[in-house]
């Protein structure tokens, strides 16, 4: 049997304010030829269709026409919810969808596989919604489900008595944060923010292939335990990670194979570091005119409308950044003893700005303005 591990395609997220409704579209129209080109059985898609709990129609609209491309293409469909989706709204229709098209999103239906046949038996599939140990303790009281480490075990454990009440070759589909996951290789961001604890590798002991969503980058734990990331970029920290999705194959006794399949990349990413005038030389200009950029200046102060200009040079600049290339060590004196110190206006001005500029005081400039400023105020004065 072929099947082909897709995840995270997060419906309805926007890049830095922008719309991804489009890219995605034109990706998964990617996927759906990857699907006719290798004669592909099974899709599985590992959570997070959604990236709200709220799609817009839009959401709805994307995901529909693309489950009804993957099923014309010959191909049938399992999918699970992930922690952005809301499962109750994915899973509505579930029975009223065609054949072939499957949304698992029910806790209490993880034992009970969905079993497609080839040539040497049945294949059967276990989807594991994601499991939020709060709701969903309620369906298993007498186990500990304190944590996700122990409710994806206690998961697993009805995967594995599922698997002995059905002869056959088995895969597993779950999302969550599996121990040994590269820290670079584009994390969710409730993993970046500890919101999820990790679940042992040996975990997922049993099937012949687990198919893993939530991490955004390409992973293998091991040769039957992997992740096929997110179809699209949706932050800078992953743009030079491959967007792809994994194609299995299962002979008469389980794994057989494992290919990685490149989708296209509609839009590149790409940061572009140093100072301001430097990125926006025609050089850059040139090279990336029609990437997403985001634009990290090391200028010591910051400059002038720094987005407007970038913006004027790269129609796609979605994030700009100020991270001075040398910051002046702060002065040991504190600012309101520096104040009391000060003899002058123009010394009350530079305690001052050195304070709020991380220790860079005026510049000739400046200096040039503050006098002049200065020397009004004076004038001003004397003919009161």
């Amino acid at each position: 049997m072929r099947i082909l591990h897709t995840s995270d395609w997060h419906i309805g997220r926007t890049f830095h304010g922008n719309s991804t409704m489009d890219a995605l579209a034109e990706v998964l129209g990617a996927l759906v030829a990857q699907v006719r080109a290798h004669d592909v059985e099974v899709v599985i898609v590992a959570g997070d269709v959604f990236d709200s709990a709220t799609p817009a129609g839009p959401a709805y609209t994307l995901l529909g026409d693309t489950l009804v491309a993957l099923h014309d293409a010959g191909a049938a469909v399992i999918v699970t919810s992930g922690n952005h989706d809301s499962a109750a709204r994915l899973g509505f229709q579930a029975r009223l969808l065609r054949d072939g098209i499957h949304v698992q999103t029910d806790p209490v239906a993880i034992g009970v596989p969905i079993t497609i046949a080839d040539a040497h038996g049945p294949v059967h599939f276990f989807g594991i919604p994601y499991l939020e140990p709060a709701l969903v303790r309620q369906y298993w009281p007498d186990a500990v489900l304190r944590t996700q480490a122990q409710t994806m075990a206690h998961a697993m454990e009805l995967v594995r008595a599922g698997m002995a009440a059905h002869t056959g070759r088995s895969v597993a589909i779950a999302h969550c944060f599996a121990a040994g996951v590269d820290a670079t290789a584009g994390l969710e961001r409730e993993v970046r923010q500890g919101g999820l604890d990790v679940v042992p590798l040996s975990v997922f002991d049993g099937p012949d292939y687990v198919a893993l969503g939530h991490i955004h980058g390409r992973q293998q734990l091991s040769d039957r335990v992997r992740y096929a990331g997110a179809p699209l970029h949706y932050s800078f920290g992953e743009q030079d990670k491959p967007r792809g999705s994994w194609l299995i194959d299962l002979d008469a006794e389980g794994l057989a194979t494992v290919e990685w399949l490149d989708l296209p990349v509609p839009r590149r990413l790409v940061t572009l570091t140093g100072a301001l005038d430097d990125i926006l030389s025609a050089e850059n200009v040139a090279a990336h005119a029609t990437d997403w950029v985001c634009a990290v200046y090391t200028d010591a102060l910051p400059q002038a409308e720094p987005m407007r200009r970038l913006k004027e040079r790269f129609a796609f600049c979605a994030l700009v950044q100020h991270e001075p290339e040398q910051t002046v060590a702060r002065l040991e004196q504190s600012y309101s003893a520096r104040l009391r110190t000060a003899v002058t206006d123009t010394d009350r001005i530079e305690a001052f700005l050195e304070h709020v500029r991380e220790g860079h005081g005026a510049t000739e400039r400046e200096h040039e303005l503050i006098r002049e400023v200065l020397d009004e105020r004076v004038a001003a004065e004397a003919l009161v």
